[in-house]
């Protein structure tokens, strides 16, 4: 009994005082709080070597300041500014540190700057701090950063005497006028601008050089690798403090670690990149993305299709794909002496359906769905993770319908896109519609009723968006939609893209009320965008810390000793009954390393079973992130569960 008690005083630690020994750095906590972390500070060493052996922390919220990181579009592009001269600056340090180094490129991007080297000898990370005391010196300076304006024939002399090829090559596709940024007297770069006045008005203090990675010059593995060094650069040194922290906190959630450490998924080498291999536990959270995914889409007026994984070239050359997208398929296989082409995307097969029985305006719209697993090749070097892989499910969905029917149709997908997104915790967006481009497919008619019918679907859901002015696909506009994870980063996800292209190419008709044969308006539209990219988002967003209705196991039991294992099977039988995911501890170790490989694995919920439930018959449910759910009879402890998983909610949050 003595040791059965140490044991539970153990349990209470862990999962008590851990859990606000890892909460009080971050939130604001009470007085109250920190006054009780304090009486226990020797309790409490004990716990946070369990906390961070176990990774307890990976649930924890991150505290992002009340005022958020500036963007480059912020206080009239003032930091898009900073960063851009850093570029200039850090080039210039390169090529007075470096003799002989060529330049290519240098822009800005979303949380600070890179430039393109070619250098006699690689960089290496310790050169990093040599060039950053130099481009501290080029800021000391406060040399001007002056514009001119010269002719192409001048820009060609002039790069041509400085022996910089890349330089030449990027003057060939400018368009007139042909401008040139100076640094003083001392180095000068073909650029557009806008820049700082001189160098002075850069934060030295705000600005730091991170990482050296490898590029290929203009992005095709046939041409030279470059070397890039990335640099961030903010206003003031609290903002690169926070970005510092914030980059780390990122890093610590890296998907690949977490799913490497929780065995959820892998991507196996001699099986080649970019292929993923679903791990039990991972396979169970894909099942249940999945099984919410078509349930709702039923609910809301979708059909399901499953079409193949590959088909005849011909259909490619038909849909457009093998001309215009032929870089990014794989290459065709021989059957029967007929070429085949394994799939790059699922709307052909679509269409297909669409076309194999005759259709009238009285059968739209049609709303059709699928899980459809594709292929693409992408080049070793662009591999990451679940971020971009050869082989992945589209959550894909068409909708085929009238032109008075379109701006319905998008804002019941909207509506569909905010349900799902909100179920997996991503409630903010950033909205974007993309408008026609210079070389488009249909008519100036076509075009405005669907820039239109978008526009109005998100006036009606209310929705802020941005306007990218020509960024639509050649084949219609389209609204894209970025979500905010916990730490504040956007990830593109959903997309909804209307399309004249494959109609027309595929004779698309449906009879009119009038007896004419019309074509239908094609929508695509993906909320997950891909299983895969989207469990990445939700298992870094998340830490692995999964919300209770996805997590892979629900409910651990942990028996003090085997002789209480009868009692755990009788549990975990009627758990399972009841439809949650538990299991019994695998045994052969102490209750308190049961408790360390629980937190470990991220457990939402721990009932350790001694001699007072088998007597009693009860569970006492300990919640990992904290709260007490009490002592209850094996059936209403049981019950609670699966009613906060039918919920979707916390245990502890069931009303």
């Amino acid at each position: 009994p003595f040791l059965e008690m140490a044991a539970r005083l153990d349990l209470l630690l862990v999962l008590g005082l851990a859990h606000g020994l890892q909460l009080c750095p971050l939130l604001r906590c009470s007085t109250r709080a920190t006054t009780v972390v304090s009486r226990t500070r020797s309790a409490r060493a004990a716990a946070a070597e369990h906390a961070d052996e176990a990774g307890a922390d990976g649930w924890s919220p991150v505290a992002l300041k009340d005022e958020p990181l500036p963007s480059n579009e912020d206080n009239e592009g003032r930091l898009l500014r900073i960063r851009h001269s850093s570029a200039h600056v850090l080039a210039m340090a390169v090529q007075k540190l470096f003799k002989g180094t060529k330049v290519s490129i240098g822009p800005w991007i979303e949380n600070g700057f890179y430039y393109d080297f070619d250098p006699p000898e690689p960089f290496q990370e310790k050169d990093l701090r040599r060039i950053k005391k130099e481009m501290d010196k080029i800021i000391q300076m406060k040399l001007p950063l002056v514009r001119e304006e010269v002719s192409r024939d001048e820009a060609a002399r002039r790069i041509r005497e400085a022996n910089e090829p890349y330089k030449l090559e990027i003057l060939e596709g400018l368009q007139e006028p042909i401008t040139i940024y100076h640094i003083g007297d001392r180095w000068w770069d073909l650029c557009a601008g806008p820049h700082v006045h001189h160098t002075g008005e850069l934060p030295k203090d705000a600005i730091a050089l991170e990482s050296i990675a490898g590029a290929y010059w203009r992005g095709d593995e046939r041409r030279p690798m470059l070397q890039r060094i990335y640099g961030t650069a903010w206003e003031t040194p609290a903002q690169l403090e926070e970005h510092k922290r914030l980059r780390a906190e990122a890093v610590r959630r890296d998907h690949r670690r977490i799913g490497k450490d929780l065995s959820l998924f892998s991507i196996q080498p001699s099986a080649g990149g970019g292929l993923v291999f679903w791990h039990p536990k991972g396979a169970r959270i894909r099942a249940l993305m999945e099984d919410y995914w078509k349930r709702t889409h039923i609910q809301s007026g979708y059909e399901l299709l499953f079409t193949p994984h590959m088909a005849s070239i011909e259909l490619w050359k038909t849909s457009g794909h093998f001309d215009f997208y032929k870089d990014d398929m794989f290459d065709q296989m021989q059957v029967e002496g007929d070429d085949y082409q394994i799939k790059p995307m699922n709307c052909p097969f679509h269409v297909l359906v669409f076309k194999d029985t005759p259709r009238s305006y009285r059968d739209l719209p049609i709303r059709w769905a699928e899980l459809g697993t594709v292929y693409r090749y992408e080049r070793s070097g662009a591999l990451n993770g679940l971020f971009r892989v050869r082989g992945f499910t589209q959550d894909d969905a068409h909708i085929f319908c009238l032109p008075e029917q379109l701006a319905d149709e998008i804002v019941g997908v909207l509506d569909l896109t905010e349900n799902i997104l909100s179920k997996f915790g991503f409630k903010e967006y950033e909205v974007m519609l993309s408008t026609r481009p210079e070389k488009a497919v249909g008519s100036d008619e076509i075009w405005d009723k669907a820039t239109s019918a978008l526009e109005s679907a998100l006036a009606r859901k209310d929705w802020g968006f941005s306007v990218d002015e020509g960024g639509g696909a050649f084949y219609g506009p389209k609204i894209d939609i970025k979500i905010k994870d916990a730490i504040g980063r956007l990830w593109q996800c959903s997309t909804v893209q209307c399309d004249f292209n494959l109609p027309e190419r595929f004779g698309m008709e449906y009879v009119s009320a009038g007896g004419a044969r019309e074509r239908p308006i094609m929508v695509h539209r993906a909320i997950y965008g891909s299983i895969e990219r989207f469990f990445g988002v939700l298992l870094e967003s998340t830490a692995g810390d999964f919300p209770f209705w996805l997590a892979p196991v629900q409910l651990r039991l942990l028996p003090v000793s085997d002789d209480f294992r009868p009692f755990c099977d009788e549990v975990l039988a009627q758990a399972t009954a009841a439809g949650l995911r538990a299991e019994i501890d695998v045994g052969g170790r102490s209750l308190s390393k049961q408790i360390k490989v629980a937190n470990q694995e991220k457990i939402p919920i721990l009932a350790v079973i001694g001699k007072d439930e088998v007597e009693s018959r009860t569970l006492n449910l300990a919640p990992r992130k904290g709260g007490d759910l009490g002592r209850l009879p094996i059936v209403d402890a049981i019950a609670r569960l699966a009613e906060a998983e039918r919920q979707a909610v916390e245990p502890l949050d069931l009303q």
